[in-house]
């Protein structure tokens, strides 16, 4: 039978690991400007948006199966804004804004981070 709890608390995990893989990859990462600076910069900045699209999918997921209820209870995390990047990623790639990607990353996904654990503590 399937249990919305338990596949609630798998995305989570999802999400905490690829929020966890996107800040380690780009721990060494001072400015937006290493994204142009050599091919492998672009190469990182590529493999980024493909982790945030997976990210924003598994927050759309979340959000569906719990019908909205779950992530309204940690306001502290632009839930809207993370599930919208996916699709402005995914729709408008060749627009994408390398100092907006930096900004989400260095900014954003640390406090996400923080909030996913604890929602993960929260449901166990």
């Amino acid at each position: 039978m399937y249990d919305r709890k338990k596949q609630t608390e798998y995305l989570l995990k999802k999400i905490e690991t690829t929020l966890e893989r996107i800040i380690g990859n780009s721990s060494e990462i001072n400015s937006y400007q290493y994204y142009a600076s050599s091919p492998s910069g672009m190469e990182r900045l590529e493999s980024t948006c493909m982790l945030l699209i997976a990210l924003g999918e598994s927050i759309k997921g979340v959000d569906k199966l719990t019908d909205k209820q779950l992530l309204q209870n940690y306001p502290q995390v632009d839930w809207k804004g993370a599930m919208g990047i996916r699709d402005i990623i995914a729709h408008h790639y060749f627009d994408l804004d390398a100092e907006i990607v930096y900004d989400v990353v260095k900014n954003n996904l640390p406090q996400m981070l923080n909030v996913v654990r604890q929602i993960i503590h929260d449901l166990q």
